[in-house]
């Protein structure tokens, strides 16, 4: 079976050989049909599988995530009926629950969320009724797949042994940091990353490296600082690590975001 990675968000998903996998935006989308793709109506065309990451930093209670989840998910179908139960999955937990639609509504809903550690998923299937034999256990073999990364591997690091996300490149400095004083002191990559999903990277891969975090200030927080930033230790180097959101005039949590590494000198 093909195995869709997510290497920022460190989780990954094996599905069969009919599905087809899009990423769109910020969303996974697993497909039985290439006819559902980019519609959409896709959930009354064929089997479809929503898979959206968040980042849970600070940690946060799995009730509000399920209740804004559910919400978004059923108030765009007009669900009549939401029940829900605990959900355990992969070392996750959160809440999953089967949706009743209103009987003109040709589809069948499921939704459901996990947080492990400071990710937070959210799921959503869709099928039509008529096709519920062949999509369910096929959508339950894909998510019952789930797997969370320890850590990636082949990840490239840069000169001071700091991990470097898949696909950055490095940039002028200058570039992304404006009055630089020191240069030498400073490396810049550039890549295409949503600012969430790269916090999420370095929270994990920086431990796996044996990066100490000393602080984090995420993006977005209370503190009005405008980028992510963590301060990391290892062996006789402290570095100051800025993730700057790029892009459109409103920033979000999932625009793209470059990196700024500072050395401190002793």
């Amino acid at each position: 079976m093909p195995i869709f990675q997510q290497p920022l968000w460190g989780y990954e998903l094996a599905y069969p050989e009919s599905w087809i996998h899009r990423s769109v935006d910020d969303t996974e989308a697993f497909y039985s049909d290439p006819e559902a793709l980019g519609s959409e109506a896709a959930g009354t065309i064929a089997g479809q599988i929503l898979v959206r990451a968040e980042l849970n930093y600070p940690p946060r209670l799995i009730e509000p995530v399920w209740n804004q989840h559910i919400a978004q998910v059923a108030g765009m179908l007009g669900a009549r009926q939401v029940g829900s139960a605990p959900w355990r999955m992969a070392g996750a937990t959160g809440i999953e629950a089967e949706i009743v639609l209103p009987k003109r509504e040709n589809q069948r809903l499921w939704a459901g969320v996990l947080a492990h550690g400071y990710v937070i998923l959210k799921f959503a299937v869709t099928h039509p009724k008529q096709e519920r034999g062949i999509i369910e256990p096929a959508a339950t073999s894909i998510i019952s797949s789930l797997k969370f990364l320890k850590n990636v591997d082949g990840l490239a690091f840069n000169d001071w042994g700091l991990p470097l996300p898949p696909g950055y490149q490095p940039a002028a400095p200058s570039a992304i940091i404006k009055d630089i004083a020191d240069p030498q002191n400073w490396q810049a990559f550039d890549g295409q990353n949503g600012i969430d999903a790269l916090q999420a990277f370095y929270l994990r891969e920086l431990e796996v490296a044996g990066w100490e975090i000393l602080e984090y200030v995420p993006f977005p927080s209370l503190v009005e600082l405008g980028f992510a930033r963590m301060q990391v230790h290892k062996d006789d180097y402290i570095i100051t690590l800025g993730i700057l959101p790029f892009g459109a005039e409103t920033i979000t949590a999932s625009s793209p975001g470059k990196l700024a590494f500072k050395f401190i000198p002793p």
